[in-house]
């Protein structure tokens, strides 16, 4: 007994001392600094697309550069850039048989600003019944790239109505053309099709910093968040018109940057660790959709993706949940790793919302990477949700800087086993949603 109480002893001093050293790099005073400058209003919202985010860009790089990470891959920068593409039919006629094609049952996902189709044979033909599952067969088709003609069944008619803005929306430019249909027809006979769209191209970016492992550096654990919001929109009662961000993503961001530093310092990382702050969350993840595919997945050993932390969880302080709990055993080790703190981590309590699958984890997820998302974000019913969240009242004030500080540095020592290579989590079941 004497034994045990010494080792435990033993662990919670060892502990201490980690936590003193750590009160060092991350504290309230640094968690402060760095969410005023983001959610400042002269970052506007950070919106995709507009001169605030690239002007948050570029803090988050300036914070890299102070913390001496590495460029990813082949890049020459932080910056990882993606381009995007828009297309707005114009025009658009033809015939399915009989069916007269127009904007009200047909929408066409492509980046030819002219496209002519005679008939089927270089398309494949996909039919959506009545009985499927409309998002799980529609839209992995807008990011692929499949010739398709989609006949969907007419059960479907008000997701159908969604389909048109999506396809018309910003995406990857895709070399695949998908033309959806909605009809009772399931067997043509024939098929044509001309349309004309106005096609804008854009760029969006990533901002992404390393640490090389040192004896593994090709197996890698990310930390991530995203960096964009909501923007500038229609003044609330109080007159307030710029949706700040202060907990969505900004929290997270704050995080990231701040653990990059943590790591840089004490320089104990065997594997090679990626910090990344994802653009385009808000609109579709298209920052982190486009990152994962730069990646060998059975590469990445775990990704700790951190998302409104700036509020108190359900529990109170000390205390934060991880998304997709069950699906590995990621979680049991950070807890391990905690042993002797007062910091808990806790299962997601909100599983009917989906949260696994609704972050910029997702995809590595769906991949089998363990990537799970950290948060304390309240996700309830009114009244027990977060009061602000996407409102123009989602600003610093509302934050608890000491809690969050609490929760970079239970981040940080948590993960110290799965960044040196003790701990491998165990993978995700692929294609699981």
């Amino acid at each position: 007994m004497k034994k045990i109480l010494l080792t435990i002893a033993a662990g919670f001093t060892s502990l201490l001392s980690f936590s003193q050293d750590i009160d060092k790099i991350i504290n309230a005073a640094e968690v402060e600094r760095i969410e005023k400058i983001l959610s400042a209003d002269d970052m506007q919202g950070r919106k995709t697309f507009t001169p605030g985010i690239d002007k948050a860009a570029d803090f988050i790089a300036s914070e890299f550069t102070k913390s001496k990470l590495g460029f990813w891959g082949n890049n020459n920068s932080y910056f990882q850039q993606i381009n995007m593409v828009k297309a707005k039919t114009l025009e658009l006629n033809g015939k399915l048989d009989t069916l007269t094609l127009t904007s009200l049952n047909t929408a066409v996902n492509t980046s030819l600003p002219d496209l002519h189709i005679h008939d089927m044979s270089s398309y494949k033909l996909i039919v959506v019944k009545k009985e499927d599952e409309f998002n799980k067969v529609v839209y992995p088709l807008t990011q692929s790239g499949t010739n398709a003609i989609v006949l969907i069944d007419s059960f479907h008619i008000n997701r159908f109505k969604r389909i048109n803005w999506v396809t018309g929306r910003d995406k990857f430019s895709s070399p695949g053309t998908q033309v959806f249909i909605l009809t009772n027809i399931t067997a043509p006979a024939s098929f044509q099709m001309h349309s004309k769209s106005e096609i804008s191209q854009s760029s969006l970016k990533n901002v992404v910093g390393v640490i090389p492992g040192k004896s593994k550096k090709d197996e890698y654990v990310i930390f991530s968040s995203h960096y964009d919001h909501l923007g500038i929109g229609k003044p609330d009662a109080k007159g307030d018109s710029i949706y700040n961000g202060a907990n969505d993503d900004a929290a997270g961001t704050t995080a990231v940057m701040m653990l990059a530093k943590y790591f840089s310092e004490v320089k104990n990382n065997e594997r090679t660790l990626i910090f990344v702050a994802f653009t385009a969350e808000e609109i579709g993840g298209y920052g982190s959709r486009y990152f994962s595919k730069q990646l060998n997945p059975d590469k990445v050993m775990a990704m700790f993706n951190i998302e409104m932390i700036g509020t108190t969880s359900k529990w109170g302080t000390n205390s934060a949940y991880i998304t997709g709990y069950e699906k590995s055993d990621m979680g049991k080790i950070l807890q391990a790793n905690l042993t002797g703190s007062r910091f808990k981590f806790e299962p997601d309590p909100y599983p009917k919302q989906n949260l696994f699958y609704r972050s910029d984890n997702a995809t590595l997820a769906e991949l089998g990477v363990p990537a799970h998302t950290i948060s304390t974000s309240k996700m309830e019913e009114a009244p027990n949700n977060e009061p602000n969240y996407h409102k123009q009242s989602d600003e610093i004030s509302t934050l608890d800087m000491n809690n969050m500080a609490e929760i970079i540095k239970a981040i940080a020592i948590s993960s110290k086993t799965i960044v040196s290579g003790k701990d491998t989590p165990t993978r995700v079941e692929k294609g699981k949603e």
